[in-house]
């Protein structure tokens, strides 16, 4: 660790000032901290901030300024008690504070500038979704989401993501749930899309079919023929629940267990019901 540490902290002095203040501090968040040897608060805090700087080795940078022997360095920010630390970007700072704070503060007033973790998940996933990749955005968005739920832009990617894949039960739970104040031109066009989804999962054909299929619940081939329907309007979970309720009954019945596995196949990696019917299926093969 103290390697990949030393490759991110610095003594901040008077020669490299320009070149950290200036120059670095527009590819990456500079943390800066005063301290000196007397100050024995210092001490205390310094552990700290190597700990962070040291987790984030391309986006941060941590530069120490010994007060003592870098006056004039202390000066230009004007710096009056010890310890205190600076929050710079784009050669100005932004933020701060002086003292003591606790490490969950400190990761807080820091956490609004650094990248999170979900963000590249989100960048790629936009990117698919950009062109039409729903399937292949899906896993991306769904990762996004687990790492933050209360990112709100991941939590908008995942449900368009779950409305486009057929999810549409779960997309409009997660949509049920986001707050007034996070709810904004996204929120309504989620809203329709669903409205949308739902009128077209509900055709006549499959009305018709449920009626025979609770008329005669032994024809298997009826079961079959509505999970097809229910699939072809991205109904996947009730389609797999009839297809494998038929396979229940008779594990050579027709197509059913090439259809289900097609639609298990075509279910974007990720999302559970994947997993949970291939289980389900190779359990009645094995």
């Amino acid at each position: 660790m103290q390697e990949l540490m030393s490759n991110n902290i610095v003594d901040l002095t008077v020669e490299n000032f320009q070149q950290v203040i200036l120059e670095v501090s527009k590819e990456k968040l500079v943390l800066i901290d005063f301290w000196a040897e007397w100050c024995e608060p210092c001490k205390d805090l310094m552990p700290v901030l190597e700990k962070i700087a040291g987790e984030y080795p391309d986006t941060l940078l941590l530069a120490k300024v010994d007060c003592e022997k870098q006056q004039e360095v202390a000066a230009q920010f004007g710096i009056r008690n010890l310890p205190t630390v600076m929050v710079v970007k784009d050669a100005q700072p932004i933020d701060g504070f002086a003292g003591v704070q606790p490490e969950a503060e400190i990761r807080a007033m820091l956490g609004k500038y650094l990248p999170k973790p979900e963000d590249e998940y989100l960048a790629k996933a936009s990117e698919l979704v950009a062109g039409g990749d729903y399937t292949g955005a899906f896993p991306l968005a769904k990762q996004a989401y687990e790492l933050n739920g209360d990112n709100i832009d991941a939590k908008y990617m995942y449900i368009d993501c779950l409305i486009e894949t057929g999810a549409v039960p779960v997309a409009k739970t997660l949509l049920e749930e986001i707050k007034m104040v996070d709810q904004d031109h996204r929120y309504q066009a989620l809203q329709g899309k669903v409205e949308l989804a739902e009128q077209a999962a509900d055709t006549p054909e499959i009305r018709s079919l449920q009626e025979q299929a609770a008329a005669n619940p032994d024809d298997l081939q009826v079961q079959v023929d509505l999970a097809v329907a229910l699939y072809q309007v991205q109904r996947s979970e009730e389609a797999l629940a009839l297809l494998y309720a038929v396979l229940l009954k008779d594990f050579a019945f027709g197509d059913a267990k090439k259809f289900m596995l097609d639609v298990i196949n075509a279910l974007p990696d990720g999302d559970s019901l994947k997993s949970k019917y291939r289980r389900k299926l190779y359990s009645l093969m094995y």
